[in-house]
């Protein structure tokens, strides 16, 4: 069997669901995603028979670790319409996007040493960032407007003569809501400033492709996509290669001198698989998702007032669905819906924080209704009964955490979305 490969081959429609224990039902998709048994079965080998290093050259362990790490970088490459050699593996999307960042600034030799970003990018983003205007860089935070894209006008109203770099993610992880990335790729590239995505919400649910994007550096995350966590990887385009990155991880040279470390390949053989039925049931899957979503949307309309969608509906990941409800006590919204539904309220590595989501409110969203807000992920193994089921634990949950005083006015009006295209 090719390494890799997995033996059982099923449909997105036909796929076996992960075993998993009895619980809430699991809308958390942008978090993480469950590893697709396929994936898994394809990953076992190389954690028990298969287990040579690839970095072995005397030997036929380290020959079929290394074989097994080449299939699985074309797979990744293919799915990015990209260069098997501009692909660099790294542990996920905060690797990768901090590589991308700190790493072309501590090569930049010139007079470029300003940065552009938004203010709703991902944390992996945004500290990084940071770190960097404490170290003398000169750095613009973008606003977004209230439908949260992010637009080629608005980069080029901050970009300068010495911009060394721009970060604008491909969807954002709460929203769902697509940039227009391609268009501010193309813009970067006529200023002479490298352009970084991550596009860890994207890769392997909609087509990517590096040159249509005009992208020098992109970040994708295994987890996030059916494989397993502690996987990803960083394209690294023609104008950001030359001596334009420079590595945040020294040691035996691996990854062409970019990250060192031994490779799992166990994991990376779990991301090329991942990688390659992405690519075969994208297509199908994000219509499912959408489908799916109206109908969970359709239903929340019609039952509740309120209602608002945050960011734009049109331009965004079919599987996503961000809402806030007016007049409603956060808390015990989590408290009555959490033992029923698996969801977020922001980004996953802010879970812990009782602060509302950087990212509506920068969207202009009030404080009490980033605080009322749910973000849902639907994925590749949520069903409709599970949805139905979801609509009706929110309604539920909606009702039982209304304020008192606008209990008992549940006439139901129409949604009003945060945005306007």
């Amino acid at each position: 069997m090719e390494p890799g490969r997995a033996s059982t081959q099923l449909s997105a429609t036909d796929a076996r669901a992960p075993a998993r224990v009895r619980g809430p039902i699991y809308l958390d998709h942008h978090a993480t995603t469950p590893c697709d048994p396929r994936v898994a079965e394809a990953m076992l080998p190389y954690l028990v028979e298969r287990f040579g290093n690839s970095g072995s050259r005397l030997h036929a362990y380290g020959w079929e670790a290394e074989g097994a790490v080449d299939i699985a970088r074309a797979r990744v490459a293919e799915l990015l319409c990209a260069e098997r050699d501009e692909v660099v593996f790294t542990s996920g999307a905060t690797e990768s996007n901090n590589l991308a960042l700190l790493g072309v600034f501590q090569a930049s030799r010139q007079a470029r040493r300003h940065v552009v970003t938004t203010a709703i990018e991902h944390k992996s983003v945004l500290e990084p960032v940071r770190w960097l205007e404490r170290q003398g860089c000169e750095v613009t935070v973008l606003r977004v407007p209230r439908d949260g894209r992010v637009r080629e006008e608005h980069v080029r109203a901050v970009l300068r003569p010495h911009t060394l770099l721009v970060s604008v993610m491909h969807a954002n992880n709460e929203t769902g809501v697509l940039n227009d990335v391609a268009a501010i790729g193309r813009l970067c590239r006529e200023q002479g400033a490298l352009f970084h995505t991550d596009a860890a919400q994207t890769c392997g649910k909609m087509p990517l492709d590096v040159r249509a994007l005009h992208v020098d550096l992109l970040s994708l995350s295994g987890h996030k996509l059916y494989a397993p966590k502690g996987i990803g990887a960083l394209y690294v385009g023609p104008r950001a290669s030359r001596g334009r990155l420079a590595p945040l991880l020294l040691g035996g040279g691996q990854e062409g001198g970019m990250r060192a470390g031994t490779l799992p390949v166990h994991q990376l053989v779990a991301l090329g698989s991942a990688c390659e039925f992405a690519m075969a049931e994208m297509q199908e899957e994000g219509v499912r998702l959408l489908r799916l979503r109206t109908r969970l949307l359709d239903t929340l309309r019609e039952r509740l007032q309120g209602l608002h969608v945050n960011g734009d509906l049109d331009h965004r990941l079919s599987g996503n669905l961000n809402i806030s409800f007016e007049d409603v006590d956060g808390e015990l919204l989590i408290e009555r819906l959490q033992h029923h539904v698996a969801f977020s309220t922001g980004s996953a590595c802010m879970s812990t924080s009782l602060r509302p989501s950087h990212v509506l409110l920068a969207l202009g969203v009030s404080e009490d209704l980033a605080n009322a807000s749910l973000r849902l992920g639907l994925g590749r193994f949520t069903t409709q009964e599970e949805v139905d089921a979801t609509a009706e634990h929110i309604v539920r949950a909606v009702e039982e955490a209304r304020l008192p005083s606008t209990r008992g006015n549940a006439a139901p009006t129409r949604a009003r979305e945060g945005v306007r295209p």
